[in-house]
């Protein structure tokens, strides 16, 4: 399994992470934050398949221009993958005639722009080879991590969370597990904040990682960017190894 973290800019610097996307084996995103900002328009055009952990901004703010980009009239489009209250979310406040054309109604008319695929928790999507399963976690908004399978390993995106359980129930039950992408946003001493938002520290990350199974390897991801570096010497005195995700390059799991 191949996986990429999307830089949030081709440019710009690249280990700054403002949004969200990861792509994996090339063909399938979690999250399109960034696949129109942070990939090249080849890139962007070899992606079928997207899956929506949930409705924040930085986790869809190029789904619509990546999808006007890579549009080309075959109706070979992409299928976005999200739970029915994500998909009334992109219906009502983003795919509106208002923020951005009616893709979805256009996509009855003519060669589609996009597909949905209403899915369910708990419920595995197989797509390209993988195996998806979305499972219930901890943040402000109705928010799904993402178990990822193929015929070798496994994989876990945490997406945004505060302290969890059910994720990692599952993640515990996996002898293939091979690599977590848990999120750490925000310096311990603004753990308030984190509890406010429903995001973890470094201490509250240690207190996950000790909930995953020992030898897997944990990747940090969604780190603010104004306190990046805070966060990433805070991880650096965890007991358990922690790595921060370097966007861009591809990690083989």
């Amino acid at each position: 399994m191949r996986i990429v973290a999307v830089p949030s800019s081709i440019r710009l610097p690249r280990q700054r992470q403002y949004l969200t996307s990861f792509v994996v084996n090339g063909t399938v995103a979690i999250d399109a934050g960034t696949l129109a900002y942070g990939l090249t328009r080849r890139q962007q055009s070899r992606i079928k398949h997207i899956f929506i952990t949930h409705t924040h901004l930085d986790h869809i703010a190029s789904l619509p221009i990546f999808l006007d980009t890579v549009y080309d009239g075959t109706g070979d489009c992409v299928t976005i993958h999200a739970t029915a209250a994500t998909i009334d979310c992109l219906r009502r406040d983003v795919f509106n005639n208002r923020v951005w054309p009616d893709f979805i109604a256009i996509s009855e008319q003519v060669p589609p722009y996009l597909k949905l695929d209403e899915i369910e928790p708990r419920q595995t999507i197989e797509v390209d080879g993988l195996r998806l399963t979305p499972i219930p976690v901890n943040h402000a908004v109705e928010t799904h991590g993402y178990l990822v399978r193929d015929s070798q390993s496994s994989v876990v995106f945490s997406s945004d969370t505060g302290p969890t359980e059910e994720i990692w129930q599952v993640a515990r039950s996996l002898p293939d597990l091979k690599a977590v992408f848990l999120e750490c946003t925000f310096p311990n001493d603004l753990a308030w904040l984190a509890d406010l938002a429903k995001h973890l520290t470094p201490v509250l990350a240690a207190k996950e990682c000790a909930k995953i199974p020992p030898g897997v390897r944990i990747l940090a991801v969604h780190l603010h960017s104004r306190y990046r570096l805070q966060v990433k010497q805070e991880l650096e005195q965890v007991d358990r190894e922690i790595e921060v995700v370097r966007f861009g390059q591809e990690y083989e799991l």
